[in-house]
């Protein structure tokens, strides 16, 4: 039977959690007791003061040393994340006592991105030592990583959550949608095509919400064919395949697609869904208090916002 919660905040310390990851790198007790700065024996005992709170070995012992099994790949790798979480408790301790500084995580989706890094340009204005974590991902990916403490705001939507009252939502931001392609690709050269032409084309769409919408795209066609749908979470990755493949489409916010059509780089082609993307918001967790610098990145927001300029 696991362990209960209370019983893993009295007995794990943090030296012990730093062995487990110096055993990971070094694969032996010797080589991760010298990395740690203890003796052989001294971490031997911590070994199994770990095992035993946990009440599971964590390791596979072997003739060529120790390697983790699934249950001990799972602790080490919440061991990195308790070191990281304590590294930017110093930080932010760090710019509080100095006052400036601290550390903010924000993600956001595709289409959210680029208003991420323009907000975040004004606050580092502010504050240049701030530490910084920008993640992309999916909504569900985001409030996961918000659930778990891992970022302290997201730009996505709510309603991939499990539990959408979890969430305090700011803002209701349009994500509008253009098709852009290689500028090699046929389409490309074609007036305005009907969706009958589009439907036989190769699509690289961002999950989740998108693939959704060619299929809702698909019934209001009155097609029945499945979507030829290549699903890809990076924006990089999007971008790098529609240079290299002249014969795919790709569903991008506008704020992207419009940059890269600019440049250069795609082309747009004339084709207006009738299938609205859901716009997305500005969500943080009700239970958990804001810092100084996530209220601050949100004021910042705001203000970007009312001033005119297409954050979105």
């Amino acid at each position: 039977m696991p362990p209960t919660l209370e019983t893993l905040m009295s007995r794990l310390r943090l030296r012990q959690l730093r062995l487990l990851m110096a055993l990971d790198e070094c694969g032996s007790i010797h080589k991760a007791a010298e990395q740690v700065a203890i003796s052989q024996p001294g971490a031997t005992r911590a070994l199994n003061e770990i095992e035993s709170t946990l009440g599971s070995p964590l390791f596979l012992r072997s003739a060529r040393g120790l390697q983790a099994n699934d249950l001990g790949r799972c602790v080490i790798r919440y061991a990195r994340l308790i070191q990281t979480d304590v590294a930017h408790l110093r930080e932010e301790m760090i710019g509080i006592q100095q006052g400036y500084g601290g550390h903010l995580a924000v993600g956001g989706t595709m289409g959210a991105i680029a208003a991420i890094v323009e907000t975040i340009v004004k606050v580092r204005a502010e504050q240049p030592s701030l530490s910084l974590q920008v993640i992309e991902d999916t909504s569900e990916g985001l409030l996961r990583l918000l659930d778990h403490g891992r970022i302290d705001v997201a730009l996505c939507r709510s309603n991939f959550g499990r539990r959408p009252g979890d969430y305090e939502c700011h803002g209701h931001f349009p994500e509008p949608l253009w098709v852009v392609a290689n500028p090699g690709h046929p389409l490309v050269e074609v007036g305005q095509p009907d969706f009958t032409t589009l439907a036989r084309q190769a699509w690289i769409v961002y999950p989740v919400s998108m693939p959704r919408m060619l299929e809702q795209e698909f019934v209001t066609a009155g097609l029945s064919q499945p979507v030829q749908a290549i699903e890809i979470s990076s924006t990089y990755a999007i971008l790098a395949m529609l240079e290299r493949d002249k014969g795919v489409l790709a569903l991008l916010p506008e704020r992207i697609a419009r940059e890269q059509v600019e440049r250069g780089h795609l082309a747009r082609v004339s084709y207006c869904f009738k299938t609205r993307n859901p716009a997305f918001e500005m969500l943080w967790r009700r239970d958990r208090e804001l810092s100084p610098v996530a209220r601050r990145f949100i004021e910042c927001y705001d203000s970007e916002e009312q001033s005119g300029g297409k954050i979105c």
